[in-house]
């Protein structure tokens, strides 16, 4: 079977599904692992936003909506040249991925035949639940169903690690300028690892908010886990949401990699905030994971 994955968190599932050799194309933002889009045909483009503030990726994503055009462009030639079986793709968030009505729609107009499979889980179960289905499309159901139940033992051990503590109230703010609060699976997360989420919006869109929304919500633990980065540039948003919450214990998390990607290491995301939430108690942080912010 030859598998195209339009989407970063697909790729990670695959890789961590065994079918690397099955994997024949991936977007410019598949870096996980870092191989991915050398080794691959990359056929998803788009613009680099790493010299942009948060601030002006968020005029431009506007911009760009406002003017009905996509973030993203299919390399439709490329993908049609891969001959895939399977495409794997998502219609969660036009902001992190191409829509699958774009893609089947390239796929009529090139009279190419592949299998659609979208991705949009909304809770933490869910994003469990999309590797299951990946594996039974993929044809590998005994692989999903090992590595799920893996992961779920892993989530097990911090439950019962936490398990009987107080839970602080913690906030993720998944975007800083202007401030998002924290959806879909993310507020899972937090629960998870023992903590009560607060401004946040369990297995729904995250929405646009003002920061006094934030702060009125008496945070214990505030998270910057802002979409597209991982730790360093978290932890230099967290230093300037920092005086916001001068009652409150600031964190920045390596939010690319273990938060807002809904895959494998969603998993590793629990295990870093319980030790955040919970020293002593949970085991510590991977490094690179977490860091407070003075």
């Amino acid at each position: 079977m030859r598998v195209v994955s339009l989407l970063p968190s697909a790729t990670e599932i695959v890789y961590a599904l065994g079918l690397e050799a099955q994997l024949v194309g991936v977007t410019f933002e598949c870096d996980e692992p870092p191989s991915a889009r050398v080794d691959k045909t990359v056929v998803v483009g788009g613009r680099d936003t790493s010299d942009l503030t948060p601030g002006e990726i968020d005029a431009y994503v506007r911009a760009q909506f406002a003017a009905g055009a996509d973030l993203y462009t299919l390399h439709a030639g490329a993908l049609a040249a891969l001959a895939p079986d399977l495409i794997l793709t998502q219609d969660l968030c036009r902001v992190c991925a191409l829509p699958s009505g774009h893609v089947e729609d390239a796929l009529d107009h090139l009279g190419c035949r592949a299998d659609v499979l979208s991705l949009d889980p909304h809770t933490l179960q869910d994003v469990l639940a999309t590797i299951l289905t990946v594996g039974e499309r993929a044809g590998v159901p005994s692989r999903a169903a090992a590595l799920v139940a893996a992961l779920r033992a892993r989530l097990g051990a911090v439950a019962a690690r936490v398990a009987g503590r107080p839970r602080p109230r913690v906030a993720v703010v998944e975007w800083v300028d202007p401030p998002f609060t924290a959806g879909h699976w993310v507020p899972d997360l937090v629960t998870a690892a023992g903590g009560e989420p607060v401004a946040a919006r369990p297995g729904l869109r995250s929405v646009q908010v003002g920061w006094p929304d934030v702060t009125a919500a008496e945070p214990d633990i505030v998270v910057v886990s802002p979409c597209g980065y991982h730790l360093d540039g978290a932890a230099e948003q967290a230093a300037l949401v920092a005086p916001r919450f001068p009652d409150a214990q600031v964190w920045a998390i390596d939010a690319d990699g273990i938060v807002v990607r809904p895959g494998p290491r969603l998993v590793d995301g629990v295990e870093a905030l319980a030790a955040i939430l919970h020293p002593g108690a949970a085991a510590p942080a991977l490094p690179g994971a977490v860091r407070r912010v003075a």
